[in-house]
């Protein structure tokens, strides 16, 4: 046996006892997160109970709390403090039958959920962090930047409700949509000037994120994604796939207002995508353009009488304040 025939089977080998010791993590992983979630159930579950027994008495659930906090912390050090005793509590009162409760979340994302009062929104979260395997942090910033309501505006009720039942899987293009897109996490300030390839390199830089902020099952395929007719070279800005509308999406990425142009650009690349990339099994190509600004009947005029999905939405590089992006929201509703 040959020096490189050995080496390739020690790095086989290697690959897969490594394999195994991840199996094994997540594994042990899972089995302990749902014993945790589930002792956090029946604890809460007790504490409701006994509340109950006790509720002609004033006063009598939060002395309780605070009595089982001392004495848990005693026993079992940090972790039941009293405030997360309440999200213990308020954990059964929300889900009241263990079946309800996903054990592919963690803890840390439930005390997060809890905080949501609208029960749809709620629900909402949960399909999204699931489907997309959300971070704590990411589940925080999606909530923390109106993700819902931003969904909402692009949807009317009866659509939105549909796409809640379907676990929040987008059936159409235009569910895909939102305005405006919030990319404060690529760290550029709002009066900073900027070109487009400094902007398309800090999403690049943040990619996952990005990707996060578009909506749910985006891979990425090419940055300035070149093709050439007649010796004349194109750029396509960032050509993406989701899929679960399995369709080529393209980004065009615009550090100013909407042009009129601007739609012819996007509809000659989704032209080029649709001949040229699409399987048999594809469905016709999205466009997005992403830009400071826009004008809406400019829009309208720009993309009346193309056949082509094409959508033009604003991007804000900053996270506003809750207050200002909810009045938005009631302003578009």
């Amino acid at each position: 046996m040959t020096k490189a025939s050995n080496l390739y089977n020690y790095s086989a080998l290697l690959a897969d006892l490594k394999e195994i010791v991840r199996k094994a993590r997540y594994s042990s992983y899972v089995a302990i997160n749902v014993e945790l979630l589930k002792a956090y159930f029946e604890i809460g579950k007790k504490i409701v109970e006994e509340e109950q027994k006790g509720e002609s008495r004033a006063g009598y659930g939060e002395k309780l709390l605070e009595t089982i906090s001392y004495e848990l912390i005693k026993e079992f050090g940090k972790g039941f403090d009293a405030s997360n005793l309440r999200r213990m509590r308020r954990f059964y009162l929300v889900y009241q039958k263990w079946e309800t409760v996903s054990p592919k979340l963690g803890w840390s994302h439930y005390c997060e959920m809890l905080k949501i009062e609208d029960r749809r929104k709620r629900a909402y979260f949960e399909n999204y962090a699931l489907n997309e395997s959300l971070s704590v942090r990411d589940l925080k910033r999606q909530i923390r930047s109106l993700h819902y309501e931003r969904l909402l505006m692009s949807h009317d009720e009866k659509a939105l409700v549909a796409y809640e039942r379907r676990g929040n899987v987008p059936g159409k293009s235009e569910e895909l949509i939102k305005d405006p897109y919030v990319l404060e996490f690529l760290g550029l300030s709002e009066e900073a000037v900027y070109t487009e390839k400094e902007l398309e390199t800090k999403v690049l830089d943040c990619l996952q994120r990005f990707l996060l902020e578009l909506g749910q099952g985006f891979s990425f395929v090419a940055r300035q994604k070149r093709f050439s007719i007649d010796n004349d070279h194109f750029y396509i800005d960032l050509l993406l796939y989701n899929i679960h509308l399995k369709c080529y999406v393209v980004i065009e990425l615009k550090t100013a207002k909407f042009r009129h142009e601007d739609a012819g650009q996007m509809n000659f690349y989704l032209n080029y995508v649709k001949n040229e990339l699409n399987g048999k099994k594809d469905n016709e190509p999205v466009g997005i353009i992403l830009c400071t600004e826009r004008d809406s009947i400019q829009v309208q005029f720009a993309t009346a009488g193309i056949s082509n999905k094409l959508f033009v939405s604003k991007y804000k590089l900053y996270l506003p304040s809750k207050e200002d992006l909810e009045k938005e929201v009631r302003r578009l509703l």
